[in-house]
């Protein structure tokens, strides 16, 4: 048993790794999630409670930089509600478009969100790249975080 608690904890870290850059997934929460589980089986002796606020801590920024990122990146160059929402739902349909889907349906549906709430294309293209921008900057920055969570989990289960 204690074999295949091991194996789940750690493939909700693994599973965590291709969600930071898949946004289908909620990566950084899974990552948390198995090392959480990992410091439960061991009892808390290698990934203690200091650890696991830290990790936790992490999480809570990564989640923060994941939900502001789209959005101030549009605010920045004065996009409309309709273009948030139209980055949304860009978004969600790119999950079903492969990985040119994904990077830039987002752009495409604020930029159309834009068009639609103001008929001004150059303003359309501009709120739309901001806000792509704005989620490549966030997923550098969860990358960046996933592997600051791993260094710390390693760095406590050797020391």
């Amino acid at each position: 048993m204690d074999i295949l608690l091991w194996s789940i904890a750690a493939l909700l870290v693994l599973i965590g790794l291709a969600g930071v850059v898949l946004p289908a997934l909620p990566g950084i929460p899974l990552m948390f999630g198995g090392f959480l589980m990992m410091a439960w089986l061991d009892d808390f002796t290698h990934i203690g409670t200091i650890t696991l606020t830290v990790l936790g801590g992490l999480t809570v920024l990564a989640w923060l930089i994941d939900f502001a990122s789209g959005v101030i990146g549009a605010q920045r160059v004065g996009a409309s509600t309709l273009a948030l929402v139209g980055a949304a739902i860009g978004t969600v349909l790119g999950l079903f478009a492969g990985l040119i889907g994904l990077l830039f349906a987002p752009l495409a549906g604020a930029a159309i969100g834009e068009y639609i709430a103001r008929r001004d294309a150059l303003q359309a293209a501009r709120v739309g790249v901001a806000t792509w921008l704005g989620m490549l900057i966030a997923a550098v920055a969860k990358v960046a975080i996933a592997f600051m969570m791993l260094g710390i989990a390693l760095a406590a289960w050797l020391i």
